[in-house]
């Protein structure tokens, strides 16, 4: 018998003036990877001036799949529409494998179009 117990899934949102932090602890996978886009546009898109920065922590992150990737990607398109850089933060080893084997660690933390590199 195999255990394929999933890590239980959560995001800790804080909207600050100018940034936008989000904590992802546990799967990001096909379960819960709308989740994720769903908050952090629902965030981008609330009254007041869009954040400059949106930061994606994944300290906590368990394990990502392809439809987790694919959110990832999708949160890019989003803050780049509002002109905001997107940062993962603390991306554990096996996240940072994907996205290198992808080829889209770069796409993901360039600059906003239109923005210049930090």
């Amino acid at each position: 018998m195999n255990d394929f117990t999933s890590t239980e899934f959560a995001l800790g949102v804080v909207r600050e003036p100018g940034s936008l932090h989000v904590r992802v602890s546990g799967d990001l996978d096909y379960d819960t990877c709308d989740e994720l886009v769903d908050a952090v546009t629902e965030r981008l898109t609330e009254g007041g001036p869009p954040p400059r920065g949106v930061r994606l922590d994944f300290a906590e992150l368990t394990h990502i799949d392809s439809s987790g990737l694919s959110a990832l990607l999708l949160v890019h398109r989003r803050a780049g529409a509002v002109g905001a850089t997107l940062y993962l933060d603390n991306r554990p080893d096996f996240l940072e494998r994907m996205l290198r084997i992808t080829n889209v660690l770069d796409h993901l933390t360039g600059p906003a179009a239109g923005q210049p590199a930090d």
